[in-house]
This record gives structure tokens, sequence and C-alpha cells, in this order.
């Protein structure tokens, strides 16, 4: 029984930040790619960042780059978005995703993840 749960989510003024965790339970963590995603109101899931097995490599949506930085812990089955400088425009729920093992698909494609959190809503203010 494979479950990823978010949380730190919650309301703040522009210009803050926020801590998300994903805390993920029932596969191997640390032979997964892992990812957050974002799906605002009448809006597409959009791809947010994403994290290597290791944690070595990152990649980022260029509208949260230089803002958000994403991590892992395979220790504790846990994957992390900071996010710095908030802007009313980042407002959406976020979500925490698994990579598939196979195939091997693109790591900023939603369709490539088959496991997902249930989501957790972040929310700026101006």
């Amino acid at each position: 029984q494979v479950q990823l749960v978010e949380s730190g989510g919650g309301l703040v003024q522009a210009g803050g930040s926020l801590r998300l965790s994903c805390a993920a339970s029932g596969l191997t963590f640390s032979s997964r790619v892992m990812g957050w995603f974002r799906q605002a109101p009448g809006k597409e899931r959009e791809f947010v960042a994403v994290i290597s097995w290791s944690g070595g490599t990152t990649d980022y949506a260029p509208s949260v780059k230089g803002r958000f930085t994403i991590s892992r812990d395979n220790a504790k089955n846990a994957v992390y978005l900071q996010m710095n400088s908030l802007k009313p425009e980042d407002t959406a729920v976020y979500y925490c995703g698994a990579k598939k093992t196979l195939p091997l698909g693109l790591r900023g494609a939603k369709d490539a993840y088959d496991y997902w959190g249930q989501g957790t809503q972040v929310t700026v203010s101006s």
C-alpha cells in the first residue's frame, strides 16, 4: 500500500516562505525520482520541481527557479520543497509524486508519475 502524504501548506503573505514535506511509505523510496506539481483553480496540473534518486540532480520550472529548492532525505523517506519569495501566482494545491520506474518518461510530465499524495493548499496573499 503506497502512500504519499504532503504537509506544510498554509496561508502566507507575498514575499514570505513555506516548507512543504512529503512522507512516503510502501515503496522503495530511494529508487524513485520524486517531483512536486501544483494545480490552481481552473488550471492544468503543472510541473514545479524534480529530484533524482540520490538528490544530486534537481530541476525546476522557470517560474520558480531561484526561489524554490527541492531536497530529499532517503533515510526518512521524505522529500521537501522550500518555497521562498512567494508570490500570489504561486497559490495552488501542491502535490508530491513518485515517478514510474518503467517505462522512462519525461521528468516534468505528470503522466510519468504513478503515485500521488492528496495535496496541500498553499495560499499567498497580496
